[in-house]
Order: C-alpha cells, then structure tokens, then sequence
C-alpha cells in the first residue's frame, strides 16, 4: 500500500478473546515495521526482538512512573498521556491532567517525550513544543476528517457545536482500565453499573464489545449506540476537514504561535 515509513500500534489490554501479541510482534519484527507504539502494558520482554530487526519502540504511558519503567526498559522515546484523552490515567489516583504530566516527563526522562491528551489545534503543538516536547499525538481530531473510514453521522457528531469539552465521560475505572468515551446511552449505562458496590467485567463485556463498536462506526452510524473512545478534544472540534488540509493548519497555526512566543524573548536593556 506505500513504501513510506509507518508505524504499528499494538494495545496490551483485557479481552474477551485474548490476541496474540507474542505473534503480532514476530511478524512486526520479521517486516522491520519502522516503529511499533505499545499502550496498555509493559514492552519489556519484546524490546531486544524489536530491536534486533531496527525496530524503534514507543511506548505510550499513562503516567509519568509507567513512562520512567518503560525507559529502564530501553524503549526509545515515550508518549505521556493526559487525563483529558481518551486512555484517562488507566487506574484510580492517576487522573493527572497533560499540563502537569508533560511538564514533569520532560523534566524526569532522558529520552524524547511525545505529548498526547485531547490536543486539536496548533496551539497545542507550539505549548507542547515549547514544554520540551518532540511532537504531540492526534487522535480523536483525526477521527472527524473526511478520510476518516466511519459513518459521516457520527463525525457530524462530533462537529456540531453542542458537543463540547463536556461531552466525554471515563469508564471502566473499578476494573483498572479507565478510558475517556463519548457521553451517551451506553457509556452511562456503564456508569450505572460501574456504581453498584461490586462489578464484573462480564456485566460490562455486552455494552464494551469491540463488535458493537466497528457495527457503529460502519454500519449503523448511530453514535449513541456503542462505547467509543473519545478525548476532551472533541470540544475543541468543529469541521470536517481533509487530512492534507487539516496538517497544514496545525502546522500554519503551530508556527504562528511560536513566532509570538519568540518575539516575547526579548534582551533586556539594563
């Protein structure tokens, strides 16, 4: 399909049909896949086989102690992850917001930090930027782009001006996989489940199902009917760009900022 450089994004996370990861990174390795970004567990035991193939390893924390075990374990740069995207800390207690977390990896890791947490706009880019960060990640922004492989009723959602930085929930907390979706029918029935004193994940799986989920995305399109990960970012959201058009925005906009943040740098004349 290209023979550009792409990446693989491989998600260590509960399932009702456990995957094979062991097996997804044999052949990531085996094609000497650019970079593979692992989430939601350790990257421990597959970084010297990733390596061996020159396969650079992101890992993308939750927290910035998850971000300092992943550099002992010789990833090659981190990904700190806010609790206003979509991932939202991952356990109880760890509901730390970008600014403090960015501002804290950077200053802690010794490897290059990428930013991610509901970032939309330029803006971010150029704070980040100047934070210390090598870039920021985008994902619920691209998620509402015209090449975006869902139902366009479910991007006009998201585009529309009543759906803000108020309309993203967490679940899944009590079972130690928080995540950040859309406020909607099911996700706070999830909620209400989540509420009673004790919780299995089976009371949950019907409303979590990845396949309700692809179902709404490609077939139905109606976004109150699935649980689907969603940042704060969806505040910050209100066209349906293409994604040529929407990268030289940001990069437009990124540059302007940190135009005007450098004319503030000023010597002084005392």
């Amino acid at each position: 399909m290209t023979n550009k450089p792409f990446g693989v994004n491989m998600t260590i996370l509960p399932a009702l049909i456990p995957a094979d990861y062991d097996g997804y990174v044999q052949v990531i390795a085996e094609e000497r896949v650019t970079m593979i970004e692992i989430a939601g567990g350790s990257p421990a035991k597959y970084i010297k086989l990733l390596h061996d193939h020159g396969v650079k390893v992101l890992h993308k924390s939750a927290t910035v102690r998850h971000a300092l075990k992943a550099q002992k374990a010789g990833v090659d740069l981190c990904e700190v992850v806010g609790y206003e995207a979509s991932i939202a800390g991952g356990q109880p207690g760890d509901e730390v917001g970008s600014w403090v977390m960015l501002a804290k990896a950077t200053s802690l890791l010794q490897i290059p930090v990428i930013a991610s947490g509901a970032s939309a706009t330029g803006r971010q880019l150029a704070a980040a930027l100047a934070m210390g960060a090598q870039g920021i990640t985008m994902a619920t922004r691209f998620l509402c782009t015209v090449e975006a492989p869902i139902k366009m009723s479910i991007k006009e959602h998201m585009a529309d001006e009543r759906t803000d930085e108020r309309s993203t929930t967490v679940v899944l907390s009590k079972l130690y996989n928080a995540t950040r979706v859309l406020k909607n029918d099911v996700s706070l029935k999830m909620l209400e489940i989540e509420n009673q004193e004790s919780v299995e994940f089976s009371q949950l799986a019907p409303y979590a199902a990845g396949t309700r989920t692809k179902a709404m995305f490609q077939e139905t399109g109606d976004w109150n009917d699935a649980m689907w990960s969603c940042s704060q970012s969806v505040g910050l959201i209100n066209d349906i760009p293409t994604c040529k058009d929407l990268v030289a925005r940001i990069v437009k906009e990124a540059e302007e900022q940190l135009t005007k943040g450098a004319a503030l740098c000023t010597q002084s004349k005392m």
